[in-house]
């Protein structure tokens, strides 16, 4: 291999990650958070690559055994995107972890993850955005592109459940039962603003009326 830098792989902080992710990253923003970072480094220290490993982002995922690559970005160095794939593994795989989960974008051939171990479970369909009323967000360079999930196990995770399996969950859309006023029947919350409570103003009034007793000091 010759003409190819010698890397190595170093702890790097959660705000060096994050930075170097700010400069470098072709579509994403810096995580929320991480369990660890890693670094790869040549000979003289130039940070040339940086994974950033934490809880899996689809709370389906979210067993204790897991964790996810949420953002891996070099700078074009050869070898130093599979580098880190592997050695992000590692040390899940030594903390005690049995899974380690990771997306590409959908025309990103994989060839570093397939290189490190990994292996594709599924193929995800395009989201047309990730903004929810629990989680406001505005729109990404992610929405309308379609995924791809990796995963890399230990032998003994054959207990763990089929990744494809908890993917139909995260790719099922979320359905909640109506919610009921006090008197059974359904309440219509609008759109915006505060969830409403009663389904009428009869009921409003008639729960407020049933507080008011219940508050009233008995008679000596």
């Amino acid at each position: 291999m010759t003409g190819q830098l010698r890397l190595h792989v170093r702890p790097v902080t959660f705000a060096v990650a994050c930075g170097f992710v700010d400069r470098v990253h072709r579509h994403h923003r810096r995580p929320q958070g991480h369990q660890y970072s890693l670094g790869a480094v040549t000979a003289d220290g130039t940070l040339v690559g940086v994974a950033i490993v934490g809880r899996p982002v689809a709370r389906h995922f979210d067993n204790g055994l897991t964790v996810e690559v949420t953002r891996l970005a070099t700078d074009g160095t050869a070898n130093a995107c599979s580098l880190l794939y592997a050695a992000a593994w590692r040390t899940a795989r030594a903390a005690g972890y049995q899974r380690a989960i990771t997306y590409t974008q959908d025309g990103e051939p994989g060839v570093s993850l397939r290189a490190a171990g990994w292996t594709k479970v599924a193929e995800l369909p395009a989201r047309p955005g990730w903004d929810a009323p629990s989680r406001p967000r505005t729109s990404r360079g992610t929405d309308n592109i379609r995924r791809v999930l990796w995963e890399i196990t230990t032998h003994d995770a054959a207990a763990l459940p089929d990744l494809r399996d908890e993917t139909r969950n995260e790719t099922r859309p979320r359905t909640r039962p109506p919610r009921r006023c006090v008197c059974g029947q359904p309440i219509n919350s609008p759109p915006t603003g505060r969830p409403a409570r009663y389904c009428s103003p009869a009921c409003r009034q008639r729960a407020y009326r049933q507080r008011q007793q219940a508050n009233a000091t008995p008679p000596r």
